[in-house]
């Protein structure tokens, strides 16, 4: 990667403590990478570095808030302190809350929008400035079919999903007028099983669920791993993205009247949900590791397909309708079966 495939490369990864971030750095120091780990919660980001360690790399652990640009240029300065580059910087970490419009107060869609957004920019920011001055390295913008295709109840999240996308189009851009050697790619993934559906913020009856076909956190750091490698300018994860953006592309109004009327019983599963603590404000992981994985591995698919959609673009129309309403809507929610 950039001419230094013969020295361990360096990685800083955002969201690491839990998740798909958790499963990305368990990817990467699997195959011999120093990570900087960046996250608020102490407890996972000492599991993700033991993790690394037992996987044979080498993890630093970085306790910061990406909503806080500060303490994120303080997490790249400790890297380049320790190891002296950033190879790859990965933005994978965010937050959500499953409510309507209504029922959002501004906190919290100020809170979701600088997690998920800004946090992006800020580590972003972060990272080219070091990669400016070493005349190399990738930043990868972990996304979400939801960047494409907004759904019900989690408004705040999608909105930030969107801006980040608009965000990266106008940076490559200007890396691309500055003839910048350094690579940007967005990966946008499906459904995957992980913590968040425990710990987000929930206002509505029943408890959460990712919408169906759901994916094992693994097979996307999989696929994370190569697509950091390769770095092409976009990649869709699994079959159900694909079709969520494309069919949206070209019925946009259909996918509508399908997403309100199905749209609130895919996020939920039929268990009633209480009160409990939830991580926007403050992390869930002060006494314990919640790892990368959530309650519905049983339902998560071990491997995900990896499409490049420049290839899929060309014949968006022809697929949109080859797809159908009916299987449209099977990919988008499970048909509401958890």
């Amino acid at each position: 990667m950039d001419g230094i495939s013969q020295q361990p490369r360096i990685a800083v990864i955002t969201g690491a403590s839990a998740g798909v971030g958790r499963a990305v750095a368990r990817e990467f120091a699997a195959h011999g990478w120093r990570l900087g780990l960046v996250a608020r919660g102490r407890a996972g980001l000492e599991g993700a570095r033991a993790d690394a360690e037992e996987r044979g790399g080498e993890a630093l652990v970085l306790p910061a808030d990406v909503a806080d640009a500060g303490a994120v240029d303080d997490a790249a300065q400790a890297v380049m302190d320790r190891w002296g580059r950033i190879d790859l910087w990965i933005n994978a970490a965010m937050a959500t809350v499953l409510a309507p419009v209504s029922q959002v107060t501004p906190d919290e869609f100020r809170r979701v929008t600088e997690v998920t957004y800004l946090g992006q920019v800020f580590g972003t920011q972060a990272a080219l400035r070091h990669m400016r001055a070493q005349g190399r390295g990738t930043i990868v913008s972990i996304g979400s079919a939801l960047a494409y295709r907004g759904i019900p109840l989690q408004a705040p999240y999608c909105a930030a999903k969107f801006a980040t996308r608009g965000f990266m189009d106008s940076l490559r851009t200007e890396l691309l007028h500055e003839n910048s050697p350094i690579r940007l790619t967005e990966i946008h993934l499906p459904a995957v099983n992980t913590p968040q559906f425990d710990w987000a913020r929930n206002k509505m009856p029943r408890k959460a669920q990712p919408v169906p076909p759901i994916h094992s956190p693994e097979a996307i750091a999989r696929a994370v791993y190569r697509a950091s490698l390769d770095a092409p300018r976009e990649v869709w994860l699994a079959g159900s993205a694909v079709k969520a953006i494309l069919g949206d592309a070209a019925a946009p109004a259909l996918v509508d009247r399908i997403l309100s009327s199905q749209g609130y019983s895919g996020q939920q599963t039929e268990e009633a949900a209480h009160p409990r603590p939830d991580n926007l404000f403050a992390p869930m992981d002060a006494d314990r590791d919640h790892g990368a994985s959530g309650r519905f591995g049983d339902d998560a698919r071990s491997h995900v397909t990896a499409y490049r959609p420049g290839r899929l673009r060309g014949g968006a129309a022809a697929i949109a309708c080859a797809v159908g309403c009916g299987i449209l809507w099977t990919a988008l929610s499970g048909r509401n079966r958890s």
